[in-house]
């Protein structure tokens, strides 16, 4: 009886998440993991590379301590961590290899002897020991525990007792929460302090900056914010990270344009680096940009932008990231370099990613004055909700997990014994073009003497980061030294770098000149990255400078129109957009015809890591993923419809009809939450250009219908209003027990949805069908049966329903459904909105197979819901969404079932 309860019973696992019917066969042609269970539910479920052995060490949501999201060591090789929503604790760890009962642990409370001094410290996105201080980097403005907002603080212990006693507020930084300030790191000569902060946070007034400040858009891409409301909280730079002294005295502008990155670390080079997030309501948006590393020089930009108007990686006033590692949210980058491991990975940066449970391992190859670089995965776990990490006093690698009030631990991954040696590694020399690349950054930051000089024959250089340093260095000179060298420039390739510097750094009224200067380039003579510097550089112009008058705008759109259509989607994007802007004759006509026809680049859309591959790696974000792999928007079009909306002549009947007519069709794509609302509102900018006795109709023709119909396509159901809790099972059951009567069905019904079980699960003809149907649930399991599926889905896991976790042998691990083996090649399907989409993943690749000890359904998905919520989402289930079920009903009293 007990096996055959376990296979149904583990359908109610998969409540709220995707099915994955796979069995782990491991046949006489299957090779097996070579790491040893070790009988730890949560450690056998990580993947690590061959002798890797890790530790749990602690669990602060065990001890009522919080979810923990950064760390730091002291001097004396003790831990100091913080909860995300909390206190700040310290640790003394037991050595590799000790019982983890010996670990100890406080609660870190700042103050004088009387309690009425003490002061708690805590909400502390980044952590920082060094120059015998504690330096804290607070990331909330509303808590009446700690009374201390948002901003650098200093810890200091003045009577030397072991304990601060003394706070300083370095800095107060206006913004909070998961985009607001975030982690602090030390320089590598070990005198001074970097932080950095997400898009979310306002850049403070600095003492200095790399680059003079800018804070326009610098696009002519018609604006549309996000629909959603995401990135409008402050002015238009993104993230950024700043330098500063030990003290806080002085601050320094380094770069700027992330969406929101954590954490920054340097290699041994003094090189740094920063693991940049994408935005995932931007999925199937051509604005889209996945996580990356990106190498972080002196002045960098990297284009970040509110809504559509984020700035392609190819243009030149933008740098281009190292390596685009895919989706995900980056919480942590450190580099080995101090660690117990085998120089591969001492080499290595180790990049954090929260919402898949990978620790990528990133080798980083010189190239020029910059880096080529490569990815494996390192570490994974699903779930593994990764938050702050680093390398210990002892070598071995430490990291958390939680965020978001997740269940929290402490881990620690060591290699072999931990006897590896961590002496210093040689330091590999500077390439030529680095110390080019330095030589122009140590004029940046202001005006010095000889730089424009010097940087002038470098902004035709071949190598783009020495171009960028070259411009930025000129940039920092006042314009009176070097305006007459661009608009008196021959070179074509110097002009439109000096002509971009120019636009962003000039006055208004060199614009006649400098855009007929541009036109004497042979337009033709460029390669393809040139031709889209130059028309980057028309564009700077206009958009600092002012859109010329009409007889200057007429010829430049002569100049421009004979080159589109282009070669390539890229070219196509900004010869688009220019024109369009200008109102060139012929660009409504010709960009429809590249609508109807336009093709996307999959190899320029190559990742380190296969969407595919991160569908089953976590429920949430996955499922996004999913569904929109299983009708995967058209980007090139997106972005041509989108420009259109903006073309107010050049339009005939049948070209209207046929534009409006693909809105219509767009609205059937899959995208990310926010595709919806970019697709609507370019539909309405469009319409709005359209003479009032036009409206109605094409309104009709471009999709109004769909998005007022009862499936509302912009909007989805209420979310829990909360606040919610870390529900227990013993917890959920009493409150559900104690009141399943009278309930709201139509509550029930979306906590259903807003809980995730309906875009996997059918309910009485309503929602997903990846997953079993659930109308019956109800009468077959209990209460209980159904909340401990929900809260500990891992507790019990069904081989017929577990993951099958393939190892490869380059390091990589992959998840899927087992579809069917030969000989040669496993075939999985990944994508449970698309499972006729195979994989074929050949078998001399794989290293072993292994049915996964861990649920892919993340644990406490119900941890939004509040009394209420909880007792109308279970009343729904064991109704089967039938309205008319009895738990929807009043109460009946006992004389009244006495009658019956």
């Amino acid at each position: 009886m007990t096996t055959l309860r376990k296979k149904p019973f583990r359908l109610l696992a998969l409540i709220s998440t995707v099915v994955i019917a796979a069995v782990a066969c491991n046949n006489g042609n299957d090779s097996t993991s070579k790491n040893k269970e070790t009988g730890n539910r949560k450690i056998d479920a990580l993947k690590l590379p061959d002798n890797f052995k890790a530790e749990r060490l602690y669990s602060p949501g065990d001890n009522k301590q919080g979810s923990w999201v950064s760390m730091t060591f002291d001097d004396k090789g003790r831990m100091i961590v913080s909860d995300q929503y909390g206190y700040l604790y310290r640790l003394q760890l037991p050595a590799v290899g000790e019982d983890s009962a010996k670990l100890k642990i406080e609660k870190l409370i700042i103050g004088g002897d009387t309690s009425t001094q003490k002061v708690a410290m805590g909400y502390a996105q980044g952590l920082l020991y060094a120059f015998n201080s504690l330096y804290v980097m607070v990331n909330h403005n509303s808590d009446d525990r700690f009374n201390k907002g948002s901003g650098l603080y200093r810890l200091q212990d003045t009577d030397g007792d072991d304990q601060f006693d003394k706070i300083t507020l370095i800095k107060a930084l206006e913004g909070e929460g998961e985009h607001g300030p975030h982690s602090i790191v030390l320089s590598p000569d070990k005198k001074s302090i970097y932080v950095i902060a997400g898009n979310f946070t306002k850049i403070p007034e600095m003492n200095n900056y790399k680059v003079p400040p800018s804070w326009n858009i610098d696009n002519v891409f018609p604006f549309i914010k996000d629909p959603n409301g995401h990135d409008n909280t402050v002015n238009t730079h993104g993230g950024w990270i700043a330098h500063l002294d030990s003290t806080g005295t002085n601050w320094e502008l380094i770069s700027s344009g992330y969406r929101n990155p954590f954490d920054l670390t340097f290699n041994d080079n003094g090189d740094m680096f920063t693991y940049d997030s994408d935005m995932e309501w931007d999925f199937g948006t051509p604005w889209y940009r996945p996580t990356r590393i990106c190498h972080v020089t002196s002045g960098s930009e990297y284009g970040w932008r509110p809504g559509t108007e984020k700035w392609s990686p190819a243009y030149p006033d933008n740098l281009p990231p190292l390596l685009n590692i895919g989706q995900g949210s980056p919480t942590n980058l450190i580099y080995g370099g101090k660690a117990r491991f085998p120089e591969k990975y001492r080499k290595s940066l180790f990049a954090f990613d929260w919402s898949f449970g990978i620790i990528y391992a990133i080798q980083l190859q010189p190239d020029g004055a910059s880096y080529k670089a490569s990815a494996e995965e390192f570490l994974s776990g699903s779930p593994l909700p990764l938050t702050d990490g680093a390398i210990g006093p002892d070598g071995a690698l430490y990291f958390l997990t939680g965020g978001r009030r997740l269940e929290s631990d402490l881990y620690r991954v060591y290699y072999k014994d931990n006897k590896e040696s961590n002496d210093p590694l040689p330091v590999t020399a500077p390439t030529a073009g680095a110390n080019i690349r330095k030589q122009l950054e140590a004029f940046h930051g202001g005006p010095k003497a000889g730089a424009v000089d010097f940087a002038w024959p470098y902004l035709k250089d071949n190598d783009r980061f020495i171009r960028f340093a070259a411009r930025i260095a000129i940039e920092n000179q006042p314009v009176s030294q070097w305006q007459n060298k661009v608009l008196q420039e021959k070179d074509p390739e110097t002009l439109i770098q000096g002509s971009i510097a120019l636009a962003r750094q000039g006055k208004e009224d060199v614009k006649k000149i400098l855009l007929p200067q541009l036109m004497t380039i042979n337009y033709a003579q460029l390669s393809p990255s040139q031709q889209i510097d130059l028309l980057r550089a028309f564009e700077l112009v206009f958009v600092r400078m002012g859109k010329p008058d009409a007889t200057l705008a007429g010829q430049v759109a002569a100049y421009l129109d004979p080159q589109y259509p282009a070669s390539n989607n890229d070219l196509n994007r900004s010869l688009s957009k220019v024109l369009v802007y200008l109102d060139a004759p012929k660009s409504v006509e010709k960009t429809m015809a590249l609508l109807a026809v336009a093709k996307d680049d999959t190899a320029a859309q190559k990742t380190a890591m296969q969407s595919a591959d991160l569908i089953l790696r976590n429920p949430q974000y996955g499922l996004d993923i999913a569904g929109m792999l299983s009708k995967m928007p058209p980007l090139q079009q997106t972005w041509y419809a989108t420009v259109l909306s903006q073309a107010k002549n050049g339009w005939t009947p049948a070209l209207r009809e046929q534009y409006f007519q693909w809105f219509y069709h767009a609205f059937t794509f899959k995208g990310g939450h926010s595709f919806i609302g970019f697709i609507n509102n370019a539909r309405k900018n469009a319409l709005d250009n359209l003479p009032k006795s036009e409206y109605a109709h094409f309104n009709q023709v471009s999709g109004d219908s769909l998005l007022n119909s009862n499936g509302n396509l912009a909007q989805g159901f209420p979310q829990p209003k909360g606040p919610g809790r870390r529900w227990t099972v013993e917890e959920a059951v009493k409150v559900v027990d104690s009141g399943l009567t009278n309930r709201n069905f139509e509550q029930g019904r979306a906590m259903f949805a807003t809980a995730l079980c309906s875009s996997c699960h059918g309910m009485r003809g309503e929602g997903g069908v990846a997953g079993p149907d659930l109308t019956q649930l109800g009468t077959r399991f209990s209460t209980k049966d159904i909340l401990e599926a929900i809260i500990d889905p891992s507790k019990t896991i069904s081989d017929q329903y577990a993951a099958t976790v393939f190892s490869l042998k380059n390091g990589g691990s992959v998840l899927g459904r087992l579809v069917s083996q030969d000989k040669d090649k496993y075939v999985i399907s990944q994508n449970p909105f698309a499972p006729q989409e195979v994989r074929e993943l050949p078998k001399k690749e794989v290293a072993g197979t292994k049915a996964s000890t861990v649920s892919v359904m993340l644990p406490g998905l119900i941890n939004r819901l509040n009394e209420e919520e909880l007792r109308d989402l279970i009343a729904y289930l064991k109704a089967g969404g039938n309205k008319s079920d009895s738990v929807f009903l009043p109460a009946k009293h006992p004389v009244e079932l006495s009658k019956k």
